[in-house]
């Protein structure tokens, strides 16, 4: 749980650094960043912004923003039904911007949130610079992570079904609660 305080905040430092990314939003799109803390109600630590440019029945394009050291947790796109999963293209636009996917354990730039040690697992470091890119298949565990200046990225999939994507960190909840105060 974060509260509606946080969650403002965290929002602002997302457009922040959006516009750092050189993209241009409309006042509109601004209002939709999603703020998600996964339930751990630590989003300096571990979470995400999210802005869904678009999202029909097969396809989305979206803007992720790391927040300075900010984490993903580690998670995978399930099937779901008769669809594979998510297949998802990351592209890396502005900031410093590792991944970690399955393979050999050469991290050297990134850290395992204090007392995650359990469920971060994946310890293969991609570093993205802008222009670069990775592409996932359905069921490919990966988490990424943000250096000290932050990171925005687009996303690009199949399909959207966040609140069903699996986690390693079984203390996840998906969908953030906000505390008005």
């Amino acid at each position: 749980m974060i509260t509606r305080k946080q969650y403002t905040e965290v929002q602002q430092k997302a457009l922040e650094l959006i516009a750092k990314a050189g993209i241009h939003i409309t006042p509109e799109e601004q209002t939709r960043i999603a703020v998600a803390d996964f339930g751990l109600s630590d989003i300096y630590s571990q979470g995400i912004q999210v802005l869904t440019f678009f999202e029909t029945d097969r396809i989305a394009g979206k803007i992720l923003v790391l927040l300075p050291n900010q984490t993903e947790p580690e998670h995978w796109h399930p099937p779901v039904g008769n669809d594979p999963g998510k297949q998802e293209i990351i592209r890396a636009l502005w900031g410093d911007l590792r991944f970690y996917v399955e393979g050999d354990d050469n991290m050297t730039e990134g850290f395992i949130p204090i007392g995650k040690e359990d469920v971060f697992r994946l310890r293969h470091e991609i570093i993205l610079n802008p222009g670069d890119q990775l592409e996932f298949q359905p069921g490919e565990k990966h988490w990424f992570q943000a250096g000290n200046r932050g990171a925005v990225m687009y996303s690009f999939s199949t399909t959207v079904r966040d609140g069903l994507d699996g986690f390693t960190d079984s203390d996840i909840i998906r969908e953030t609660k906000i505390i008005e105060s």
